[in-house]
């Protein structure tokens, strides 16, 4: 199965791809450049890993799943929180945790699915209990 993916010159997807696990050094997924506190800054994707999903999950016809691949030494260090960055960032978070029927503060952040915080989605079951 490892073959599959196994294409580090591109000629098959594009793009050079290797299998779950088996990317060389020197590359990184975006959620492991920013463990290491840096970004892609700007850079194209330098490869890929592609991989099944496990059967239990797997519906017929999903796709494989895929990560791009970023150079480490070309990533750049991730940009301080500023201030206004993190008033900014406040402020929308606050957004998602207010209720737009009761105007309150939920405490968690609303879904989407309701649009609304779960009392006044379901206030029926709130007055049982």
């Amino acid at each position: 199965m490892a073959g599959r993916f196994w294409d580090p010159d591109g000629a098959r997807y594009g793009i050079p791809t290797y299998p779950f696990r088996l990317a060389p050094e020197g590359l990184a997924t975006r959620r492991q450049l920013r463990a290491a506190g840096l970004r892609p800054g700007g850079q194209d994707i330098a490869a890929q890993i592609l991989w099944r999903p496990r059967k239990k999950r797997r519906h017929k016809g999903q796709p494989l799943k895929k990560a791009y691949l970023y150079r480490v030494d070309r990533a750049l260090p991730v940009r301080p929180m500023t201030p206004g960055r993190a008033a900014a960032l406040a402020k929308a978070m606050a957004a998602r945790r207010t209720c737009p029927e009761c105007r309150t503060d939920a405490g968690y952040c609303i879904p989407t699915s309701l649009g609304m915080c779960v009392t006044c989605a379901y206030p029926e079951e709130q007055r049982a209990a």
